[in-house]
């Protein structure tokens, strides 16, 4: 059996799941989540736990049991507690400022990049070079981190771009200048 998809899932307080067929809100101090599960696994909701369970040993079944169980799993945590992703930049120039609810880059471009958040993501700049994206579905706040990260990619010869906290570039040598001249 898969070892992840065995395990279940612990309800903090405060945070309700209603399971009705292929269909799974959950629902907490954040917000409300909610999603199609496959129709093939079962969502079973106990006190205070919330089990997945599979009808065969199939390969897909196994191959979803364990995936079915992480979505839901990630949907807790996100009306529990959230997500976020931080992003530095780096580079000479390159800051950022909110106006409203928007994000607005100053990344080396002619001009100024402005970045409107879709709903239930907030952006937070508490740093000129600092970006925290959050919000309770972790796939939209993935997603808004990359959308911004897309436009200045870090790049390896200086190293300049957006960057997730702790992420390493590896740094390119670059010309080799003088090595060609004088014959």
């Amino acid at each position: 059996m898969s070892r992840i998809g065995r395990s279940p899932i612990p309800l903090p307080a405060g945070v309700q799941v209603v399971a009705t067929g292929a269909h799974v809100s959950v629902s907490g101090s954040r917000g409300t989540l909610e999603r199609l599960v496959p129709p093939a696994m079962s969502v079973v909701v106990g006190d205070g736990v919330v089990e997945v369970k599979r009808p065969t040993d199939s390969a897909v079944h196994r191959s979803l049991h364990g995936l079915t169980r992480t979505l839901i799993a990630n949907m807790v945590e996100g009306v529990s507690t959230g997500f976020t992703r931080n992003l530095d930049l780096v580079g000479v120039g390159f800051r950022a400022t909110r106006q409203g609810s928007d994000l607005v880059l100053t990344l080396g471009y002619s001009h100024p990049i402005r970045y409107t958040p879709p709903e239930g993501v907030t952006i937070e700049v508490p740093a000129p070079t600092q970006i925290v994206v959050s919000g309770a579905n972790k796939e939209v706040v993935g997603q808004v981190a990359a959308k911004i990260r897309s436009f200045r990619k870090p790049e390896p010869y200086k190293g300049k771009g957006i960057l997730y906290r702790g992420e390493r570039i590896r740094r390119k040598a670059g010309k080799s200048g003088k090595a060609g001249k004088g014959k």
